[in-house]
């Protein structure tokens, strides 16, 4: 991706794309329902939210930002809520605008988190503990929407019931071997050695090496155990906290156009919103949330005007607000920063008069 050209094609392309998922949508909704629905049908739908839903979405999405800063400081000591706040912000608005934009996020957060005075050691840390917290929501979430279907009620076959339980387990088996992992140093050790007898039946070619980073992977490791260990429930707390109020978002949007499908359905929709983000043929799943959004809610029986509704005002939460906000935030930071630079390098009006002659 050193080619400035082809990062621009491809980000051409994968925006492309997105738009066009969503420009087509009512198509969407057509293939998979065979009802037709058009543009005005869902602006009517827009239209008929209140003030007060519109201002109650605003205060969640913002409570939501919030509460994930939890996960950042608690991965990051010494970092504020602000600077979590400025770092998410940022960080999101970069991933949103390009394909495969979580390298271009993570470098900037590294270049934010060195202008505040951290460490390199610090930040790989707090990507690294943060990034697993991230991954461990988007296993676990599947897992919880679907034991929310099978709990509704909802008529099922057999074959589609028993595969989702054995689903549901084994993603919650594989999240708790990887916490164990992280919090027990026995566990790490054993997990450890089943990994390296794994990579000796790896071709030679592929096949990693016995030396060499050994020694820096497991301080890192010793690291993050540290942060796990100590800063878990501040982390878990910023997740659930950011993941449950962003469900109460969908919420609020299907209360407005009347596409909510119920409380258990409600939860796997959301988890199967959340889980379709991470798509990487667009900037955060752009376009394919929405469509597999719709689809969901349809399967529930929900009107398409409403269903479509509902996903792209969701979509427009989750993914379009991030941009310009985290613009702003980014922007701040770099006003800020240049201005601290200039009063760093203006000598005080005292040493001025000390070295004139």
């Amino acid at each position: 991706m050193k080619r400035k050209w082809l990062q621009a094609l491809l980000t051409l392309l994968s925006l492309g794309l997105a738009v066009t998922l969503v420009v087509y949508l009512p198509s969407v909704v057509h293939v998979l329902t065979g009802k037709d629905v058009s543009w005005t049908q869902i602006g009517t739908e827009f239209a008929g939210i209140g003030v007060g839903m519109i201002g109650l979405m605003a205060l969640l999405w913002i409570m939501s930002l919030l509460a994930y800063t939890f996960v950042l400081t608690g991965s990051m000591p010494g970092l504020t809520h602000l600077q979590a706040l400025t770092l998410n912000a940022a960080g999101s608005a970069v991933s949103n605008l390009l394909p495969f934009g979580g390298a271009a996020g993570t470098a900037l957060t590294f270049a934010m988190s060195r202008g505040w005075g951290f460490g390199t050691r610090q930040i790989v840390v707090m990507a690294v503990v943060s990034g697993i917290w991230n991954t461990l929501s988007r296993f676990i979430l599947p897992a919880v929407g679907i034991m929310a279907l099978l709990v509704a009620g909802k008529p099922l076959s057999p074959t589609i019931v028993n595969a989702g339980w054995v689903g549901a387990l084994y993603i919650l088996i594989l999240a708790a071997v990887v916490v164990a992992a992280l919090y027990w140093d026995r566990a790490a050790a054993v997990l450890g050695r089943v990994l390296d007898r794994s990579a000796k039946l790896l071709p030679q070619k592929i096949r990693p090496s016995e030396h060499g980073a050994s020694t820096g992977l497991e301080k890192l490791r010793t690291d993050t155990s540290a942060i796990v260990r100590h800063r878990w429930p501040g982390l878990t707390f910023g997740m659930v906290f950011f993941l449950g109020l962003q469900w109460a978002i969908m919420l609020t949007i299907m209360h407005a156009t009347g596409a909510y499908p119920g409380f258990a359905q409600s939860i796997a929709v959301f988890a199967l919103s959340r889980v379709l983000t991470t798509a990487v043929i667009t900037p955060s799943g752009a376009g394919i949330m929405e469509a597999g959004t719709v689809a969901f809610l349809l399967f529930f029986g929900v009107d398409p005007a409403a269903a479509a509704a509902t996903a792209l005002i969701f979509g427009f939460w989750t993914y379009t607000v991030e941009i310009p906000f985290g613009g702003l935030a980014l922007g701040a930071w770099a006003l800020l920063r240049r201005r601290d630079g200039r009063s760093s390098a203006t000598p005080p009006p005292s040493e001025s008069l000390k070295s004139q002659p």
